[in-house]
Parts: C-alpha cells; structure tokens; sequence
C-alpha cells in the first residue's frame, strides 16, 4: 500500500513532470513516507526543486495548540527556503507566496471531517493557483474516518475557514476527492492531478479507511490517534460549547463530554432512554479527568468516553454526529437552563454562534434547544442531505 507521497518518490515518470519546475510543499508533521521521513527532506533528497513551503493551521511543525493561535513565516534552517504561514497574518496564499513556486503539492494528512481547516486551505490554494495559472498535485492519503457520510449539508452564507462549502461535516472524501469536487463546485479553472494511492481499501476491517501498516503521526496536537479521528465529527462540535472537549489532558476529542457540574451516568441514561440506536458502534464509558489547561482547567470533570476502536468497533453503524448531538440534547432535557453554547470569537467569526458556524447553520442548535424535538426530527433533516451528498460525489471517487 502506497501514499501519493511514496508513489512520487518511487516513480521517475512522476519525477520527471517537475524537472526544471519550481516546487513548493504544504505539509505538516504527518506529512512522512513510509519509513517516517519528513515529506520535506524526502523530495529534497529526491532532487526535487523546492522553493518554498507552506503550514497550514497548528503550523509546519504541529506546535501550535488552539484555535486561533498563529504561525508566524520563517525561513527553514536547514535549507534556506522561505516557510510561509497559512494560519498567520493570512490563510489565503498572497500573489507573493504563489509566485515563490510553479508546482504546489499538498501533503496533508485530513481527518475526514469539514471543519478541519486542511479541507479550506486546500479551497483557498486551489482558487490562488487558478489565479496565478499555477498548477497544484494533491499527493493523496486515508481519509482515516472511510466512507461514512453524516450531518447536515452548510447553509448558503454560512461558510468560513472551519466551512469551505455545501458539504456535511463527514464527507467521506479523501483530499484528492475533494480537490475534484471544489473544482466543480466553484468552476475553477486549474491545473489539478491527484497523485493516488495505490491499494488503499477504504471499507475493509480492521481499519476502515486507516491501513494498520501505516504509523499513526499527530495531524495536529489534539489528533492523538485513530480512535479520535473516527469521533471527531461528533466531538469537534463542543469546541462550540461550554463543556471540556478534554484538551488540557491526555485524550482531547475523545470524549462527548466533560463538565464540574454534570453527572456523566445521567446523561448517559437519557441518552440511553432517548435514542438508544445512536450509541451503536462504539462503547461508551464514564470517565473522570481535570484539564490542565483549557475549559474547567483544575476542575474535576465527570465525562463520557468514546471507544470507536477495537472489537468496540462496529464501522457500518458508528455516527459520531448523532451521538454527539445526543450528548447534548439529553443534558438540555435533563438541565433546561444550562448553559450549553459558548459565545466567543471562533476561527475568525465574531457575529455567530460557534456552534452554528461548526455546524454551517442553526438546525442543530436549534434542534437541541426546542422541548418538544425528537431524535427522528434530526435524524430526518440529515438524511436528505446524507444522501443528496452521496449522489453529488458518486462520480468522483477514485477508489
């Protein structure tokens, strides 16, 4: 089983198309080959002309924790080329930074998910480049989350850098899909390859979408591992929320919730009495844990804890975005009064909800929010547009 990054290095006639060419990397610290090394140091050995680089949000090197912490351009030590910054000053490459290359290959390792902000970076690239009339490779890797394809489709007016388009917050896609799909979509005029994969076996056990014979390399610094990319379109939605998402501890992102004054094995019952099919395809656990930083930092959390792993896991009818959405509708009938959302400034949105703008519109609040909604009401809304998003993409898989 092969990365597009391997398939570059391995393959002269892929080489040969960037000779005389200048070349620059997004990348960041997942971006290795097979055996570990830095996609940087790997075409550079290759013989590759590099130019430049390019981090996107958490930065080239993944030191950045949060949202909204910035990265700021630097010139690399080693090699004296120019590492500009897509989560700095701009997250929108400028006429500077696309004149430092001809060819740019984005390298990231994605998540599977809409509002991990690799998937606008690649827009934002993508639109620049046919601009500029520069050329973009997407070297192709897992989308580690598979096929499953889950939530609500974002409103017109409600896109961001955590929302780059009509697409559900689990889009199924791997990065070189997606490139296809914004190139139609927004009628782009570009030259675009994908670099595939070879082999890579998107619905078959053990991984679902993540080959066991590849390391697991943090994309970002709260992308632990499998299990967390796999919850992750559920539990990234209480950045959004009052609750702790567990940053601040070993296992961010792991958890539907953490909260000083909430009772886990209550929620859990609701969300049991509720809509019980929801938790299917994972094991849910109480947990206890104090942040050391973050939401209740120095506070003894009681919490819930996904287990989308393991024999737990049963991929056809895991759906973190029910589930997490779940969690919250059993603590709002449980507490009618409680504080759920959190109003604060949210990857650069300062007019709206973070829930809304992570969600690409108000249905799910709103859902979570009215007494007399019922799990079938979310569940109805999502389906049409689970499938209608099915069909749009059908054509564009690659594997």
């Amino acid at each position: 089983m092969k990365f597009g990054i391997d398939r570059l290095l391995a393959e002269q006639d892929l080489q040969h198309a960037l000779t005389g060419r200048r070349v620059a990397l997004v990348a960041h610290p997942a971006s290795v080959t097979a055996d570990l090394t830095h996609s940087l140091d790997a075409l550079i050995a290759a013989g590759i002309n590099i130019t430049s680089a390019f981090g996107p949000q958490h930065g080239l090197k993944g030191d950045k924790q949060d949202n909204m912490v910035e990265t700021e351009d630097e010139v690399d030590a080693a090699y004296g080329i120019p590492i500009f910054s897509l989560y700095g000053e701009v997250r929108r490459p400028t006429d500077a930074m696309m004149d430092s290359a001809d060819v740019f290959l984005f390298d990231l390792q994605d998540l599977g998910c809409r509002i991990y902000t690799f998937v606008t970076t690649l827009l934002y690239l993508l639109e620049e480049a046919a601009k500029h009339g520069k050329q973009v490779w997407v070297l192709d890797r897992p989308n580690p989350a598979g096929r499953p394809v889950e939530g609500t489709i974002l409103l017109p007016g409600q896109e961001s850098f955590v929302g780059a388009g009509p697409m559900p917050m689990r889009h199924g896609l791997t990065m070189g899909e997606m490139g296809q799909w914004f190139i139609r979509h927004f009628g782009l005029d570009v030259e675009y390859r994908v670099i595939t994969m070879h082999d890579w076996l998107p619905e078959a056990g053990p991984g679902f979408g993540w080959p066991e014979s590849r390391i697991w390399i943090n994309p970002s610094p709260n992308a632990a591992n499998l299990n967390m990319a796999r919850a992750y379109a559920g539990t990234v939605m209480l950045e959004g929320t009052t609750l702790s998402e567990g940053r601040g501890t070993t296992r961010p992102l792991e958890v539907l919730f953490g909260a000083p004054d909430l009772d886990a094995k209550t929620v859990l019952t609701e969300m049991e009495r509720l809509a019980p099919e929801w938790l299917a395809g994972c094991a849910i656990r109480e947990c206890w844990f104090t942040p050391t930083f973050h939401k209740h930092a120095g506070e003894l959390c009681s919490g819930l804890m996904v287990h989308a792993e393991g024999g737990f896991y049963k991929h056809d009818f895991f759906r973190p975005w029910r589930l997490q959405a779940l969690a919250f509708k059993a603590i709002r009938d449980l507490h009618p009064d409680y504080a759920i959302w959190r109003d604060f400034p949210y990857e650069y949105e300062f007019d709206r909800l973070a829930i809304d703008v992570i969600n690409g519109g108000p249905a799910l609040r709103e859902w979570v929010d009215d007494p007399a909604s019922k799990p079938d009401d979310l569940d109805k809304l999502a389906s049409i547009d689970e499938a209608q998003w099915r069909r749009d993409v059908a054509d564009l898989l690659l594997y």
